[in-house]
């Protein structure tokens, strides 16, 4: 039966079997050692001359072999104990070995921190980067930063959802990743930018609490270390006011900070908060860093900025500034509804701040279908396209629909702040590099021109489309 690395502190003299990667192979004189890895830890297991079958054996092997070994846990002499590894005072007297998988030398180095390494490299063999120590920690953090959450917001009484991944295009900020649809030739859906009119239709059903670790998909430009797939921490709550969304979540990020990060600091509780108009006045601009060391990485200083402006000037007309479902501020709303004194409208929207980067946004919603009418009529929305693009909400408004409000966390830029990374794809299993590419599966990438007929689709001069 095998038995993991960590285990072995606790079976001095006991026989064992394990099973996982040489990380490192070493000859002393007549004597091998090497290092097995799996995914609990590493111990070190030594070859004595005899047997000489399994000396044999053992001298074939190479870094990042599959093994099986067989032996007696034993303490190490006093001088060769290993202080930084949890089983440093170990190591097995290998009794017996089975090679279960070579491989061959290794296209990249994974015993160090891969930033010396170049992105094309790192992305094209990421099943091999994703061994080195660093991203693994980082891998496994992530999954304990999710169960958390899911394990607080569940105590909270909120349900856990899944929402489509087809959907309809609407204008929301970004532009959409289309599917064509087979069955209905010219027709396509669209790729969530994000579970938005979902989640608020959920408070139409009754659901109250809902919450998602949701994937979105945005076809920007390539700019910094965006994504076009990222996950959102995505949440929505009925009969509540700002104050109440805002005070979950800052106790949610306490208790994460607390729970699994124990060596951070955060620099001021309860979160301070800024109106935009104060962040923009002081800091020139709505994500301020209020670090008091910028020196110090575990320090985070946490921040709310309230009080955007609804709308901003586009083109000559007006769009919204975070998303059109918020709802102003109630004593703006008669501004909305009779569509005047726009530039002073403020939204009840709130940004969660972390170290000068913006880690969540979310709003109160609107919940009536006059006033979300308004929105789009001021963004200038002929009542067709109305109908057209958001019919399905404002029907559903007609129906009971509660006064609800939620927030949205980039959970890949809180993951990659709390863990001292440069860019969110350092704390993302399979992302894509900065272009967009997957160079580890080729993708984008042609396609069959069967398939481009069967979803009646014909590319316009490429000359790469297979004939």
């Amino acid at each position: 039966m095998r038995t993991l690395v960590r285990e072995i502190i606790n079976l001095e003299n006991k026989k064992v079997e394990l099973m996982g990667w040489v990380a490192t192979r070493r000859d002393h004189g007549k004597l091998i050692f090497i290092d097995l890895r799996d995914r609990s830890g590493v111990i070190q297991a030594v070859f004595l001359p005899k047997p000489e079958e399994l000396h044999a054996l053992a001298d074939k092997l190479r870094s990042e072999w599959v093994v099986k070994l067989k032996g007696k846990v034993a303490k190490r002499p006093e001088n060769m104990v290993n202080k930084e590894i949890e089983t440093g005072e170990f190591e097995i007297q290998a009794e017996g070995l089975e090679i279960i998988n070579e491989s061959e030398a290794l296209p990249i180095a994974i015993d160090t921190n891969g930033y010396e390494i170049g992105e094309d490299s790192r992305m094209k063999y990421r099943y091999l980067d994703l061994r080195r120590e660093r991203l693994n920690k980082n891998i496994k953090i992530r999954a304990k930063i999710e169960k958390l959450i899911r394990d607080f917001l569940t105590e909270k009484e909120f349900v856990e959802i899944e929402t489509p991944i087809l959907g309809k295009s609407t204008p929301e900020g970004a532009r959409d990743y289309l599917v064509p649809s087979r069955l209905e030739p010219g027709r396509f859906y669209a790729l969530p930018q994000a579970p938005q009119q979902y989640k608020q239709l959920l408070m139409v059903a009754g659901i109250e609490r809902y919450f998602q670790i949701a994937r979105c998909f945005r076809d920007e430009d390539t700019r910094g270390d965006r994504q076009p797939e990222f996950t959102q921490l995505d949440m929505e709550m009925s009969f509540v006011e700002r104050e109440d969304v805002m005070c979950l979540n800052e106790e949610l990020l306490i208790k994460l900070v607390k729970e699994l990060m124990p060596e951070k600091k955060i620099q001021e509780i309860p979160f301070p908060r800024l109106s935009y108009k104060d962040a923009m006045e002081k800091y020139d601009t709505d994500r301020p860093d209020l670090r008091k060391d910028k020196n110090d990485p575990n320090l985070l200083a946490f921040c709310w900025v309230i009080d955007f402006p609804f709308f901003k000037k586009s083109d000559g007309g007006w769009t919204f500034t975070h998303n059109p479902f918020s709802a102003p501020k109630p004593e703006y709303i008669e501004f909305l509804l009779r569509q005047e004194s726009i530039s002073e409208i403020l939204a009840g929207q709130y940004d969660i701040i972390l170290n000068g980067f913006e880690i969540g946004g979310g709003s109160i919603r609107n919940h009536k279908p006059e006033a979300l009418k308004a929105v789009f009529k001021i963004m200038g929305f002929t009542d067709e396209r109305v109908k057209e693009n958001f019919g399905h909400m404002l029907e559903a408004f007609k129906y009971g629909a509660p006064p609800h409000g939620g927030i949205a966390w980039g959970l890949d830029r809180l993951i990659a702040l709390l863990q001292d990374e440069p860019n969110i794809r350092e704390v993302i299993a399979f992302p894509k590099t900065g272009d967009g590419g997957d160079l580890m599966m080729g993708a984008p990438s042609d396609v069959e021109s069967e398939q481009l007929k069967e979803l009646h689709i014909k590319v316009v001069n490429d000359e790469k489309t297979k004939k």
